[in-house]
């Protein structure tokens, strides 16, 4: 663009940090403003020449948390650097994390076992032979002390950490240990792997999917039983509390005739009956009753107060100050889980001490989505005594997989979101894509890239639209954010299952459609400029505004690397908070807040398969106001795997307005499917007739690459 003296102006009044000349840099190589903007403050935090940011004045923040140059309002100067055993934990484990699920990964592909939950054995578990399935067998169990540091960090009054390295004595303790093996029984000294069976994986899954059922039932029900059976907050001094109710009751039963419930000491004007002299023996035990029930009264008293310090301690280390505290009541406000906290607080103080120390009634911390491994990616493995943070832990895959959960079933006006197991989600998944039709006749159209492939459509599900949220305006921004890993590229795979154990893949071609989507919304909003495009894989790049310019933005989209949502998310919120930083604050742990002025987001997001860090994504979502996401799903055609996903996604999508779901399988019918998305989209039921005008100046599609 040819930049004027007011596209200067307005350039330096969004970036107050910039001159003239660095203004008019940008601006020259530029299409508008807000891609001039946009590039700048990229090469700012990626660019090699980038500036080095000082420091606020008075803090000894990190400098990760520092605010962005563009925050106009921004919390500074606060030191704070809390920790708790949950956190320290956290940090020790998440330092090999990563590593050590590649590890299982790559052992797993090396044996052809393609089930997540399965670890290789061999025929002889006791000869050390040094191959990869040995090897990774001790890299497990040298994890072993951390494993100890962190179930004491999470493990609740009177549990048991257990393990299952078979190295060790302890290992007799795990509950798991009568559940059957998916592997056959063969003869012992064989070298080679053995390979699980449909059926022996089967029963395998049976029997866990049970005990996980029975230990989250019993655990809870132990947890409830051990909370104080009076308030701890009704008094100012917790030791002014007298002895409970059940010792009470417990100590006036002893001694009680049977004829009229009375003894003499009960009821003196009654006389004694003849022969009913009190004895050493009764006076002692009535002596060491009283005694007993002060010692529990006594104890009860202790571990209240030292329950109600330890509450006052972690929630004044947590949230230091008021504007802190206001935050998070916010949060908990939008999320929809404030009644269910003070209940907590109120009535079952173990286990918010508990949650609180997880952070679960907070925010996620901003330099969480930027880290390969946080507290949210910590594996949750019931076999292998890797705990979670609830009591009904057992089932869940991860931290965020139950943490969102927890949300979900605790949230006002929400019914109950209990994770299915394994066996009823392929079910369900099955069932689903049974459900599969024929599209309508009249979204057939010869330019669709998928007859460069093949003259018919897949059967789709025909997902009902259902409006939720506010529609959109005028005012509204869109963006789109596109997953580029190596599957998206290539020619991905579709697992063939045996009853539940996947034995293989086979290749399917995946089938984009964002042009005809941005094409129809430029119609819709008569908007020339385009809608800024992201892409995300190992990193998050900005590729530029998509409108007419379409084959020449596309070719610098760049594939490959394992698909990281959180990275791209964090890269919509800060190009969003780039543009609108004077409507919002930046905290320095949650990042940006938006204000009542800070116009809505529209974010489509384009994924092909299941992203390890949806949940942790899904969470973020929670208490956010301010946007509106349309997830769209491509998969295989006829994949189990799909169809499960796409259920988990529904799921999720039906108790947050926030969130819309669209998928597609196989050759995709690109305008029943862009119709469809423009719905969710716009929050609104847009007509056919109305979709065909939106639709016309969708010319010169690209086609498919493979």
């Amino acid at each position: 663009m040819l930049p004027s003296t007011d596209d200067i102006t307005k350039f330096i009044a969004i970036a107050p940090e910039a001159n003239e000349g660095t203004a008019l840099r940008f601006l020259e190589g530029a299409e508008n403003i807000d891609d001039a903007i946009s590039r700048y403050y990229d090469e700012i935090q990626n660019g090699p020449t980038a500036p080095t940011l000082p420091n606020p004045a008075n803090t000894t923040m990190d400098a990760e948390n520092l605010p962005p140059p563009y925050a106009r309002s921004a919390i500074r100067g606060l030191e704070h650097h809390y920790t708790n055993t949950f956190i320290e934990a956290s940090d020790v484990r998440s330092k090999d994390e990563q590593d050590i699920k590649a590890a299982l990964h790559d052992v797993q592909q090396a044996c052809r076992i393609f089930n997540s939950d399965i670890e290789p054995v061999h025929a002889s578990e006791f000869l050390n032979c040094n191959c990869d399935v040995h090897r990774y067998k001790d890299r497990k169990a040298a994890r072993l002390p951390v494993q100890e540091m962190w179930s004491k960090a999470v493990m609740y009054p009177g549990e048991s950490a257990y393990h299952d390295i078979n190295t060790s004595s302890h290992a007799i303790k795990n509950p798991y240990s009568r559940v059957p093996s998916p592997f056959p029984v063969t003869t012992p000294g064989a070298l080679t792997a053995r390979n699980p069976t449909p059926s022996g994986y089967n029963h395998c899954l049976q029997k866990t999917i049970q005990l996980n059922e029975t230990l989250n039932t019993a655990a809870q029900a132990a947890i409830n039983a051990k909370e104080p059976t009076s308030t701890i907050w009704d008094n100012a001094d917790p030791e002014a509390s007298g002895p409970n109710e059940a010792d009470t009751i417990a100590s006036s039963n002893i001694q009680r005739p049977a004829a009229h419930g009375l003894t003499h000491k009960n009821n003196p004007s009654t006389p004694l009956a003849e022969g009913s002299k009190p004895s050493a023996f009764g006076s002692l035990k009535r002596m060491l009753s009283k005694k007993t029930s002060e010692g529990k009264a006594e104890k009860a008293v202790t571990d209240t107060k030292g329950l109600r310090m330890a509450i006052l301690e972690e929630e004044k280390g947590r949230w230091p100050d008021q504007e802190w505290r206001q935050l998070v009541a916010a949060y908990q406000e939008a999320v929809g889980i404030n009644q269910k906290v003070a209940d907590l607080r109120a009535r079952y103080p173990i286990q918010y001490l508990h949650l609180l120390q997880a952070g679960y009634f907070e925010p996620i911390p901003v330099a969480w989505a930027k880290s390969a491994s946080n507290p949210l990616k910590l594996t949750i493995d019931a076999v292998g005594g890797w705990r979670g943070v609830t009591p009904g832990w057992r089932g869940y895959k991860d931290l965020a997989e139950e943490r969102l959960y927890w949300v979900m079933n605790n949230k006002e006006g929400v019914r109950n979101k209990t994770k299915p197991d394994v066996i009823s989600a392929m079910s369900m998944a099955r069932s689903r894509m049974e459900s599969a039709v024929e599209i309508p006749t009249e979204y057939f159209s010869r330019d669709d890239i998928c007859n460069v492939h093949s003259e018919t459509y897949s059967q789709q599900v025909m997902s009902p639209f259902r409006p939720s949220g506010e529609p959109a305006v005028p005012l509204d921004e869109t963006m789109i954010l596109l997953e580029v890993s190596e599957s998206i590229n290539s020619v991905p795979l579709r697992p063939n299952y045996k009853e539940h154990l996947i034995t293989g893949y086979s290749r399917y071609i995946a089938k984009a459609i964002i042009r005809r989507f941005s094409q129809a919304m430029i119609n819709h909003d008569h908007n020339t400029r385009g809608y800024q495009l992201v892409t995300f894989a190992d990193q998050a790049r900005y590729i530029g505004l998509i409108n007419q310019n379409f084959e020449q933005i596309w070719s610098n989209v760049r594939f490959g690397g394992k698909a990281r949502l959180m990275l791209g998310w964090q890269r919509a919120k800060e190009m969003h908070f780039q543009k609108h930083s004077g409507t919002a604050i930046y905290h320095p742990m949650y990042g940006w807040k938006a204000g009542p002025e800070t116009p809505t987001l529209r974010l489509l997001i384009v994924v092909d398969g299941e992203v390890t860090d949806m949940n942790e994504f899904l969470l973020d979502l929670l208490g956010l106001s301010w946007v509106y996401v349309t997830i769209f799903l491509m998969g295989a055609d006829r994949c189990p795997d799909h169809h499960r996903l796409a259920n988990e996604l529904q799921r999720i999508s039906n108790t947050n307005p926030h969130i819309s779901f669209l998928d597609a399988q196989g050759n995709i019918p690109e305008r029943f499917v862009t119709h469809e998305l423009l719905k969710r989209h716009l929050r609104y039921n847009v007509s056919f007739s109305d979709f065909e005008m939106l639709e016309q100046a969708t010319v010169d599609l690209p086609l498919y690459t493979a």
